[in-house]
């Protein structure tokens, strides 16, 4: 569980079972970022509706601040549980790039390892 977890409603009220949900999805993160940057990340959700041309719009908004970067994501979708998926894949993709810029010599050899695995297809 990420040590620092917030989540906040804006137009939008947060029940039990949404807070469960986003905590769920999102407070598990921290087994993503690499370990010397996990007892200062700091993750803040923000949830909001909109009504745009009579159409109901879902959207979720992640910041996720570690040691050398802040990573910030705003996606919209029909329906929240759809938002907060979406956000959760993305992070972990940038969660991923993070790692990679970051990185020590030995995880360094690591990656290339994994990049050539990639590109010659195995």
């Amino acid at each position: 569980m990420v040590q620092k977890f917030e989540v906040t409603g804006v137009h939008f009220e947060i029940d039990k079972q949404m807070h469960k949900y986003v905590t769920n999805k999102l407070g598990n993160l921290d087994r993503y970022i690499p370990r010397h940057s996990r007892s200062s990340a700091h993750l803040e959700i923000l949830l909001s509706e909109s009504k745009l041309d009579g159409k109901h719009q879902a959207i979720c908004e992640a910041t996720l601040y570690l040691p050398h970067e802040t990573i910030n994501l705003t996606e919209k979708a029909i329906n929240m549980h759809i938002a907060i998926d979406i956000v959760k894949s993305k992070l972990k993709q940038r969660i991923q790039k993070y790692k990679d810029e970051h990185a020590n010599g030995k995880q360094r050899r690591h990656i290339i390892g994994r990049i050539r695995r990639q590109l010659s297809g195995h």
